[in-house]
């Protein structure tokens, strides 16, 4: 048994890769690319809208013109009352301009960031299996969780806002230019400061942010390490250790928590400043274009308004350049699993075998960490359809063995072939159609039981449903269900006990229809009364096919072609069940200990 108290010590060090900002900003443009029209429909709306709503400033100072010129109260009357009339018609057509633009800018990032998650699904998926166990459950669940609803929530609501601030702030600006070019100079005043401030609190948010993400995937590693591990944390006493563990992965998110409030209140006093710095330029400017006749009082008016109406959207873009910068982050997160520039070429995968395969293993060895090998030299060859079971005390490598075959991480030296080809190379798609793996550990994804069945064969009929239940001896259970094969299973449905869940997992293989098969302890968690019943359905569901069973049980070591014995990582005999069971060897121990073991047979 593996006591837990350090098993997320180094996870750190095995994260999941995070994308530089240069391959975030390319995977970006390669998702928005097919949504190119729609992109750019968003832009000229989103800038008419903005556009429109410019010409409340001007009007207002209109009003203010016609109300310093006393000359005529008839005409000044009937010009406001039109200049009001244009300013309720401003505010119909940006409101109306405004939420299409909106709303086409929410679908495209929504439509994006589907597209992302897909795209992060899929590679997901096909991450290697060894690759994924290094880095933790934790961050592969914080990235699919955390950062993606993160990410959704910078889309629905930051990134429109964002857009809309962005365009005022551009066009309010060339508005200033249009009235008086000078106005436009006691504008960017305020630009260096502004300017200086997203530069310095960018500077300290992008890796504050990072480190942020981090470290919640560390605290997130801990916590489902503890949980999980609670009936051995508490057999080895090892409570105030996991809590002092969770403790120093929490107080890290705090302090860095912290300090992105202190980076927010820095970040804001310093655009408090540009803004005095700003309207105190334009208010000056203003008065000294009207006393030299320069410009009207309400042309003053509507560079002051410029430049107050500047205030909300520049606010509203640093401070959604926070939201965005945490986004980023995470977005980065999300493109290192998706992204594969950079890695070596895959060579092109060769086809599926149909027919039976072959497996060959030469010199292999195999070390988790370097200078600790669990396998040493191993040679074995597995003829077509031979079916071969490892046998052994615990730790003797049995597991290893069978994860390298079924090409879940490659051998430190050595090689393993099936059907000529290393297993690690033919592909995710190819290997599970070649290759399939069954464990102690069979997951039951929630829905009806036939549409669990069908992730191994989509197409496959009701008849070919209950043909593969039938020859594992599964079809009178699942037809007695509630509601046969349509009874929900799973999370919050019909729970299925041990045996049922291997016989569903059975039923999979049968299905899937591989010609090389490896179950690992497939039988463990079945009891004893349902013990011959599962091996009898292992039997029919890798009749005809290549075959490599780790054996929990000897009996099922007993009914296989040839039996290998394991012992420190070496293969140590190998023969048939009577052949070893009379040669007074390591296999004949195991199989009097066993034997002696088991109860009397009814």
């Amino acid at each position: 048994m593996t006591i837990p108290t350090g098993a997320s010590h180094g996870a750190s060090h095995h994260l999941l890769p995070v994308a530089s900002p240069a391959r975030t900003r390319a995977a970006v443009a390669q998702l928005l690319r097919p949504q190119r029209r729609l992109s750019i429909t968003a832009l000229v709306v989103m800038i008419a809208a903005t556009a429109v709503g410019l010409l409340v400033q001007p009007l207002l100072g209109r009003i203010v013109d016609l109300a310093v010129d006393r000359e005529s109260a008839t005409p000044v009357a009937h010009a406001v009352t039109t200049t009001a009339a244009l300013l309720a018609a401003v505010a119909v057509v940006q409101g109306a301009t405004t939420g299409l633009g909106l709303s086409l800018v929410s679908r495209l990032g929504e439509t994006t960031l589907a597209r992302l998650r897909e795209r992060f699904v899929e590679e997901a998926l096909g991450l290697p299996l060894d690759r994924v166990e290094k880095a933790g459950a934790g961050d592969l669940t914080a990235r699919v969780t955390a950062d993606v609803s993160l990410i959704a929530e910078a889309v629905r609501n930051a990134l429109p806002e964002l857009v809309r601030s962005l365009l005022a702030i551009v066009l309010t600006l060339g508005a200033l230019a249009v009235l008086d070019w000078r106005f436009l100079l006691a504008a960017l005043v305020a630009v260096p400061v502004q300017v200086h401030t997203a530069r310095w609190y960018v500077a300290r948010a992008v890796p504050l942010y990072a480190r942020q993400r981090v470290a919640g995937s560390a605290q997130q590693q801990q916590l489902l390490d503890t949980v999980s591990a609670n009936s051995t944390v508490r057999a080895y006493r090892l409570e105030r250790d996991h809590t002092r563990l969770v403790a120093e992965r929490s107080s890290a998110v705090l302090r860095l928590t912290m300090r992105g409030v202190r980076l927010v209140l820095g970040f804001y006093s310093r655009l408090h400043i540009a803004e005095y710095l700003g309207l105190a330029a334009v208010l000056i400017t203003g008065y000294w274009l009207v006393r030299q006749s320069a410009a009207t009082i309400g042309t003053a008016t509507a560079a002051a308004l410029y430049f107050h109406s500047l205030f909300t959207p520049v606010n509203s873009a640093l401070v959604l350049l926070d939201d965005a910068q945490s986004a980023t982050a995470s977005l980065a997160r999300l493109v290192g699993v998706t992204d594969r520039t950079g890695q070596a070429p895959s060579a092109p995968a060769p086809s599926a075998p149909v027919a039976g395969v072959g497996v060959t293993i030469r010199g292999l060895s195999h070390a988790y960490r370097p200078g600790h090998p669990v396998l040493h030299d191993i040679e074995l060859t597995i003829g077509q359809g031979e079916r071969v079971a490892l046998v052994g005390a615990s730790g003797a490598g049995k597991t290893t063995l069978a994860r390298l075959v079924a090409g879940i991480q490659p051998p430190t030296t050595g090689a393993v072939l099936v059907g000529g080809a290393p297993p690690a190379g033919l592909g995710s798609a190819v290997a599970g159609r070649a290759i399939a793996l069954i464990t102690q550990e069979t997951h039951v994804f929630a829905g009806p039981l036939a549409d669990d069945l069908r992730l191994a064969k989509p197409e496959a009929t009701d008849e070919e449903l209950r043909a593969a239940l039938d020859r594992v001896d599964a079809l009178g259970w699942a037809e007695a269900l509630p509601d046969g094969l349509a009874t929900v299973v799973g999370d919050a449905g019909h729970r299925l006990s041990g045996a049922q869940r291997q016989a569903l997992a059975l039923a999979r293989l049968v299905l899937t229809d591989p010609p090389l098969v490896i179950l690992d302890e497939a039988t463990a968690e079945a009891g004893s009364a349902g013990a011959r019943a599962l091996e009898k359905a292992v039997a029919r569901a890798v009749d005809g096919r290549t075959a490599l069973i780790v054996a929990h049980r000897l009996s099922q070591a007993a009914a296989a072609d040839r039996i290998v014995v394991m012992d420190r990582g070496r293969v140590v005999e190998t023969g048939t069940h009577d052949t070893l069971r009379i040669a007074h060897g390591p296999y004949a121990a195991l199989w009097k200990a066993w034997s002696d073991s088991r109860e009397p047979a009814p």
